[in-house]
């Protein structure tokens, strides 16, 4: 797991007392612990880590009420909710769905970098990007096409996972991700002609129309809420005949929800329809698990769809 965001109130004897609260709250002394973070933000009372930490904590003794107050706190503290304290309000059924904090994505993924590849491949049997290169080959292979791809746009391409899959299909690789330190990792890689650091839709906007043959996006869209708006600006990105294929995970319903882990899981049938409304045929969707969580795997999906 990357490193957990500290943003200091600016009060040494503040930021003294959350330390001591995270000591107490890594031995499972709970009741310290807020009572600590409580005097913390009695001395700092824009102090978002601390009201977030305390809202985790309320929330694992139960006191629901109180920890919604706490989440509320630290997002007021931290206008770009680098915690994702919106998230947990979603989750405590206070505030309905919404998009995530770009702010959050950004600041997770950027503590996320040093340790992704070894976190993700080693310790949660990741295999996205194997699962997005059988679907396109499947795909291909059914139209009698072969899988080669001129120019291709990869969207939260993360340290590059997804771009080594396909490496030897595609001659002109662009990386799109919101971490700055993630873009330094795929940097690294040499496998990409041009990489951006852009919230996936914003960088998707300013591609020229028809300017791609194939769009993947392994593991990323997951923190998408409403896929239409992508998946539109996918469309007019992909040229006639090109491929967009990407994961998912998803759940026993139809619509999207916040899943505990802090990823949308969104139903196939939302998919379906989403799918349809931008204007793309759907060729593939397979119910395939991208990685693991406590040694299970995560329900999830494998998606291609053709621009017509």
């Amino acid at each position: 797991m990357p490193a957990r965001l500290f943003l200091s109130s600016g009060n040494l004897v503040a930021d003294r007392r959350f330390e001591f609260a995270r000591d107490l709250q890594l031995k499972g002394d709970l009741v310290a612990a807020a009572d600590l973070l409580v005097q913390a933000t009695e001395l700092a009372p824009a102090f978002a880590s601390a009201w977030f930490t305390l809202g985790e904590i309320r929330h694992r003794l139960g006191d629901l009420d109180a920890a919604i107050e706490a989440f509320r706190k630290a997002r007021e503290a931290d206008a770009d909710d680098r915690h994702g304290a919106g998230l947990h309000l979603i989750l405590l059924g206070a505030d309905p769905l919404s998009a995530m904090p770009q702010a959050y994505v950004r600041a997770l993924f950027d503590q996320y970098a040093p340790k992704f590849e070894a976190a993700l491949v080693d310790d949660l049997g990741y295999r996205g990007p194997a699962l997005l290169f059988k679907a396109v080959l499947k795909v291909r292979n059914a139209v009698r096409k072969p899988a080669f791809f001129a120019r291709a746009l990869d969207l939260g391409c993360g340290t590059g996972l997804a771009a080594a899959a396909f490496a030897k299909e595609v001659d002109h690789f662009i990386g799109i991700d919101v971490s700055p330190r993630m873009i330094e990792k795929a940097r690294s890689t040499g496998l990409y002609e041009q990489l951006e650091v852009a919230d996936m839709l914003e960088g998707l906007r300013l591609k020229p129309n028809a300017s791609a043959d194939l769009v993947i996006a392994a593991d990323a869209m997951v923190y998408v809420a409403d896929l239409l708006p992508v998946l539109y600006e996918v469309g007019r990105v992909l040229v006639p005949g090109g491929l967009l294929a990407f994961t998912l995970e998803t759940y026993g319903g139809e619509e999207v929800i916040l899943g505990e882990g802090l990823r949308y899981a969104h139903g196939a049938a939302y998919v379906r329809r989403s799918i349809e409304a931008a204007g793309l045929k759907l060729s593939l969707l397979e119910d395939s698990s991208a990685r693991n969580e406590d040694n299970a795997p995560v329900p999830g999906l494998v998606i291609v769809a053709a621009k017509p």
